[in-house]
């Protein structure tokens, strides 16, 4: 199939060995994230490298891929010399899932590849009709990434219709072809660029993974979760963290799924605790519900808490899932705003970040070195193919375009896009071609990751002025919170034994009614933790409140701060 698409050659220069099984785990501790060490896991000396993926390219020559084709997104790996193939992970589908059969139509694409092919198999309507005739952008150049900057000097590019079949252009996506109908998997054009990008941050280390694009990260798992749970027949659980995403609540919910949480420290959800839980299942205890086989969690920047995984708790994480043979699926949209914490001291109940200036006469960060502090995926670690990982354009690019994509093993993939054939047909054609314009023709690999580098520095300014607006404004003898190093939250633990109405006999959920109400009575919406808890069914034991400094100004950001300070002093009568 690959002569369908591909001109020549798809080989790449490196071959990359397996990841050695990993070791029973060490005795698992709390740790605090200031003591993460710096990411040491998967060796890059053998990695693929942008030079690896040009080199590669330019073998193939140019991407010929019409509308509809069909493409897989081991076309564009590299050689997997020396890895071994996943583990079969079927009895971890769900009946709906095994009952799914390949979309005929869909299949039925991969004869297009036959020379001199007449089709009258497929219903694409006649491009002619489509009533857009180009779409214009103007988008930044690496690496000067600002509003200004893109208004004086960004790039001008037009998108036209017919640009792949006008031999004055010889482009590779048009009009044409994204805004007709695709395959399942995603256009071959932004399929390639997510896949290559994949190999060079993750490379999986067994040999037979596959991606696919996703309608964002939602949908995905509102797919995946369909894909391996049965809530009514095997009366299934999810395993998570005991707070987490509350639309990945409101998803399992309705599929008649029950949620169990697991404990969380200061790097989030704890492989000791989710050990113990799983090795003293008893149904009896569980409503009937048997063991969980499916865990989510988000490693980085987790959402409510704001949590980062190190690497050793993902080793540990991971150890627990194949003892206990967890099927892991990694949602990770704050992977890449991974931040630093030099210098940081601890303050009061706080920990503050290092001081403004801390980065002078530092040397300048490199793609490369960017890349090799990333804290290692579960997916780099994983040598089963247990582990589907969830990547999304959401928070790194733009929310609206909703797309992103999944990795997993090519049996699970197989089966994802079965669900997708007859769900969604895929995701949305103008927001796929539009978005490759952007990364694979405009910016490359490199200028994608000096954008995820522009960006991580940009969020790390809004955490530090939200670090700063805690320290000044939040009262410290009953509000704590450690700084996060990932992500988009912070995390705000309210010693609820201190508040008068606990004292008088109020529960926890009264309190933070109350607090919440006075909140936005001062003009401040903070997120209340209780809608995080994965198990809603029980009484919580604990107050907390979740902020973000994702988009506020950072007059706003603190100002919002010093509001919500006022609200937990008069609550508190302090």
């Amino acid at each position: 199939m690959r002569e369908a698409l591909i001109n020549g050659s798809g080989a790449a220069s490196n071959d990359v060995s397996a990841l050695e099984t990993l070791g029973p785990a060490a005795k698992l501790t709390d740790a605090d994230p200031s003591e993460i060490p710096p990411a040491s896991g998967p060796s890059r000396e053998n990695a693929v490298t942008i030079s690896d993926i040009l080199e590669r390219r330019a073998k193939a020559g140019r991407l010929i891929a019409p509308t509809a084709s069909y493409s897989d997104s081991d076309m564009f790996k590299g050689p997997q010399v020396g890895k071994p193939k996943s583990k079969s992970m079927n009895h971890h589908l769900s009946s709906e899932s095994l009952s799914r059969h390949p979309c005929a139509l869909k299949q039925a694409a991969r004869h297009l590849k036959n020379p001199g092919i007449i089709s009258l198999g497929g219903g694409l309507p006649c491009a002619e009709y489509f009533p857009i005739e180009s779409i214009t952008l103007k988008v930044p150049t690496p690496p000067h990434f600002s509003e200004a900057a893109t208004s004086q000097s960004g790039a001008e590019v037009r998108i036209g219709k017919y640009d792949t079949t006008d031999p004055s252009i010889q482009g590779t996506y048009d009009l044409a072809i994204a805004l007709n109908y695709a395959q399942a998997s995603g256009s071959a054009q932004l399929l390639r660029f997510v896949t290559e990008h994949t190999e060079l941050v993750h490379n999986p280390p067994y040999s037979d993974w596959r991606t696919c694009l996703t309608i964002g990260s939602t949908g995905a798992l509102e797919q995946t979760l369909r894909m391996l749970c049965d809530g009514p027949g095997r009366r299934d659980c999810l395993l998570t963290e005991e707070y987490s995403f509350s639309t990945a609540l409101e998803t399992a919910g309705p599929l008649g799924l029950k949620v169990v949480g697991v404990k969380m420290d200061g790097q989030g959800l704890l492989p000791e605790a989710m050990d113990e839980l799983l090795s003293n299942w008893n149904p009896e205890e569980r409503e009937g519900r048997r063991k969980p086989h499916v865990l989510y969690t988000v490693p980085s920047g987790q959402n409510p808490t704001g949590t980062t995984q190190g690497l050793e708790r993902r080793k540990q994480v991971y150890e627990v899932a194949r003892k206990h043979d967890l099927f892991v699926i990694e949602d990770e949209p704050y992977y890449y705003l991974q931040m630093p914490l030099e210098e940081s001291k601890e303050t009061g109940s706080g920990t503050t970040a290092a001081k403004e200036g801390e980065g002078e006469g530092k040397e300048e960060e490199t793609v490369e070195s960017f890349m090799s502090s990333l804290i290692p995926s579960l997916l780099s670690l994983d040598v089963d193919g247990r582990v589907l990982r969830m990547d999304s354009f959401s928070k790194v690019v733009v929310p609206g375009s909703r797309v992103g994509w999944v990795t997993a093993s090519e049996n699970i993939i197989e089966q994802y896009l079965r669900h997708a054939e007859v769900c969604n047909q895929g995701a949305n054609g103008i927001s796929q071609v539009i978005l490759y314009k952007l990364l694979d023709e405009q910016w490359g690999h490199e200028g994608y990751f000096q954008w995820l580098m522009n960006l991580r520095r940009e969020y790390t300014k809004r955490r530090d002025t939200m670090v700063t607006a805690a320290e000044k404004f939040l009262p410290k003898e009953v509000v704590s919170w450690t700084v996060p190093v990932a992500g988009m939250f912070y995390w705000l633990k309210i010693d609820h034994s201190q508040h008068p109405g606990i004292q008088a006999g109020k529960g926890i959920l009264e309190v933070e009614e109350e607090i919440f109400n006075s909140c936005i009575a001062r003009g401040v919406l903070v997120a209340r933790g209780s809608w995080f808890r994965a198990e809603q069914d029980t009484e919580p034991n604990e107050l907390f409140f979740r902020a973000t400094f994702a988009a506020a100004t950072a007059e706003n950001m603190t100002e919002a701060i010093r509001r919500f300070g006022e609200a937990i002093r008069e609550s508190f009568k302090l």
